[in-house]
C-alpha cells in the first residue's frame, strides 16, 4: 500500500549552525537511501520555503483567486513529502519512527494514498 509522509517544521527550519544542518541532512540522507535502495520510500522531495508558494482558491460559484504565499498561516509547514510504499499502516509509522532528524522537532503526517484505475 502507498502512504504520503507529509513532513513538517517550523517556518524557519533548522535553525542552528552550518555544521549541524549538515551532519542532520548527512543522517536523514543515510536514511532516505537506505529504505529507498529497498523500495520502501519510492519517491520524495523538500520544498522550497513556505514565502515561495503561491495559493490558487477556487469558490464554490467557480470564482478564483491567485496568491503569493502559503495556504495557510501557522507554525508549522510542510517542508517536504515521501511516498512509502508498504505494506500497512504499521510498517509506514515504523519507517517514520524509525527517521533520524536530530534538533530539529517536525511532525510526519502519514496518510494512505487513493489509488485509482485510469477509468475511475
Amino acid at each position: 500500500m502507498k502512504y504520503m509522509m507529509l513532513i513538517a517544521d517550523s517556518k524557519d527550519g533548522m535553525a542552528r549552525s552550518t555544521e549541524e544542518e549538515q551532519a542532520t541532512y548527512a543522517r536523514i540522507g543515510a536514511w532516505w537511501n537506505e529504505h529507498g535502495a529497498a523500495g520502501r520510500i519510492i519517491e520524495g522531495h523538500e520544498l522550497q520555503p513556505s514565502s515561495t508558494a503561491t495559493t490558487v482558491r477556487i469558490a464554490p460559484d467557480g470564482g478564483t483567486t491567485v496568491t503569493d504565499g502559503p495556504f495557510v498561516e501557522g507554525k508549522e509547514m510542510v517542508g517536504g513529502y515521501g511516498i512509502l510504499d508498504v505494506p500497512d499502516l504499521d510498517a509506514a509509522l515504523a519507517l517514520a519512527l524509525a527517521s533520524t532528524w536530530p534538533g530539529t522537532a517536525i511532525s510526519l503526517e502519514i496518510r494512505p494514498i487513493v489509488e485509482r484505475d485510469a477509468t475511475s
